[in-house]
């Protein structure tokens, strides 16, 4: 379709012309009999966009059909239909006024024109297309009926849904080229049922909400400090002694305790005139008129509010007066562990623990399996003077066997067997100084392998040199030494040409003598 536009000053007819492309369609241009008039009265086109203070006083119709021909001597020439469309647009003078100039004035027409070409070109698509002018309507074009296989053919403005012709609803219009019902743009609304298309909002600003229903969501949400019925303009200001935050409320909140605030329209808590004004992590109470302490588990991280924000999830803060969210702590740890592989952190981690917190883990590996923990760092503060602790020992009781037990930082990683087929852990903290903590990952491996095990995690030179120690503090090489530990074989797999380069040389070469020796007697 190609659009010519013309722009005239008001008194003076707008035109645009609008030519339309029809394919397999011939072009007929009739006046349609009084019984079809009467079934079609949904389908007239130009009542629905102008009134009497704007009217259409021409329009002129030509439709061509000619047949166009293809390359080639066997091929059949094809039937090409074009709909020259042309209107003249008429504006009175007093539809001018302060608040809509003339230039305003010229614009809203120019977009219900606009309107009206769109809706002929959505409708142009259908099997039937009607226009009504004078009284009379007009067969512009018949477009052949395609196979629906039994389906129903639904009316304009109706989609096909579940074999039913499904009415668009309000705040929507039928999308001809997507064949369904879509929401109004912002800017746009719809308030009647079946429309090809959404009627511009006055304001012309392109504000608004998706899919307004009537003018009242043109304008958008009302503004912090205002409110209105449904939460839409036009809306009210917030009155003395109530502020309002957020956008689109339909109220405004009471500043409470006989409080008023500076000035109308307030927006926030620390406009109302309170006798004191509150610090982060405390909250004004309205009734004793004093600030106090935001409890366990909540935060208030601003100056002057009335309120505490609640720690999400499961997380909570170690005492209360909390200033902001990282304070709101996990406080889940410990659990029953059997896996082949898994790891033990500290809660939280990798923000720092919780005061007053006692984890226990439990590790019972499968038969025959023992256990090789790995500790890549860990971080206890010193100020504590030992009260957070990790110990790892056969039990829960303190004279079983012990393999493991810290209340410092080590930055250095260690790896080391456990000295008992199955491993108690326990990590406690006091109320005092709280650290980042540890993750600390284990496997289990065959008890046929304790030798070699024992022979790797025993040699100096693991830990000697950098390269090493980052292998012990890289997760993604972590995992693979587990899987050469576990799996002693598989260290051929990764000491082959493509996989060299995941870890250094020195290291192949400190297992290599380890794992050849060992797996000797099996070849």
């Amino acid at each position: 379709m190609s659009i010519d536009f013309s722009i005239d000053p008001i008194g003076h007819p707008i035109t645009q012309k609008a030519r339309f492309k029809i394919k397999d369609a011939k072009c007929h241009l009739r006046p349609r009999g009084k019984d079809k008039t009467r079934d079609s009265s949904k389908q007239s086109l130009m009542g629905k966009y102008f009134t009497d203070s704007c009217h259409v006083t021409y329009v002129n119709l030509k439709c061509d059909s000619s047949k166009k021909k293809r390359r080639g001597r066997k091929s059949p020439s094809k039937e090409v239909s074009h709909i020259i469309a042309e209107f003249e647009l008429e504006v009175k003078r007093d539809e001018v006024s302060d608040s809509c100039n003339a230039d305003c004035v010229r614009k809203r027409m120019e977009q219900k024109l606009q309107a009206a070409i769109k809706t002929l070109r959505k409708s142009i698509n259908k099997q039937q297309f009607y226009i009504q002018f004078s009284g009379i309507e007009y067969e512009v074009a018949q477009k052949p009926a395609k196979g629906t296989d039994n389906q129903e053919a639904c009316s304009t403005g109706q989609v096909l849904q579940d074999g039913k012709c499904v009415t668009c609803g309000a705040g929507t219009y039928y999308n001809g080229e997507t064949n369904h019902c879509a929401p109004c743009l912002p800017g746009t609304y719809q308030d009647i049922e079946g429309q090809l298309s959404c009627e511009p909002c006055p304001s012309n600003d392109g504000m608004g909400i998706l899919g307004a229903r009537n003018l009242s969501q043109c304008g958008g949400h009302c503004p912090p400090g205002h409110y209105s019925a449904d939460g839409f303009k036009p809306c009210k200001p917030c009155p003395l002694g109530t502020y309002q935050p957020d956008l689109g409320r339909t109220l405004c909140f009471p500043c409470g305790g006989g409080l008023i605030t500076k000035y109308e329209s307030a927006v926030s808590f620390q406009d109302c005139e309170t006798k004191v004004h509150c610090s982060p992590g405390h909250f004004y109470n309205a009734s004793t008129h004093r600030c106090i302490r935001c409890p366990i588990g909540t935060y208030q991280p601003e100056f002057g509010q009335n309120f505490c924000i609640t720690c999400p999830g499961n997380t909570s803060t170690d005492f209360d007066g909390s200033t902001n969210v990282t304070h709101c702590k996990n406080q889940h740890c410990g659990g029953e562990l059997g896996d082949y592989t898994g790891y033990i952190e500290s809660p939280n981690y990798p923000g720092d623990y919780p005061a007053h917190v006692e984890c226990i883990w439990n590790i019972n590996p499968p038969q025959k399996r023992r256990i090789l923990i790995v500790v890549p760092e860990i971080f206890l503060p010193i100020e504590d003077e030992c009260g957070d602790v990790l110990v790892m020992r056969k039990s829960a009781s303190p004279t079983s066997i012990t393999t493991y037990e810290t209340c410092q930082t080590y930055e250095r990683p260690i790896a080391f067997t456990s000295r008992s087929r199955k491993l108690w852990i326990q990590f406690k903290s006091n109320e005092g100084n709280s650290g980042k903590g540890f993750q600390v990952p284990y496997v289990t491996y065959d008890e046929d392998y304790q030798q070699l095990i024992e022979d790797i995690v025993r040699d100096g030179r693991l830990y000697a040199s950098e390269n090493h120690q980052e292998i012990l503090k890289d997760k993604k090489l972590i995992k693979a030494l587990f899987d050469v530990l576990a799996h002693p074989q598989n260290y051929f797999k990764y000491t082959a040409q493509e996989s060299k380069e995941m870890f250094p040389r020195s290291f192949i070469k400190l297992l290599r003598s380890k794992v050849s020796r060992f797996l000797r007697p099996y070849k």
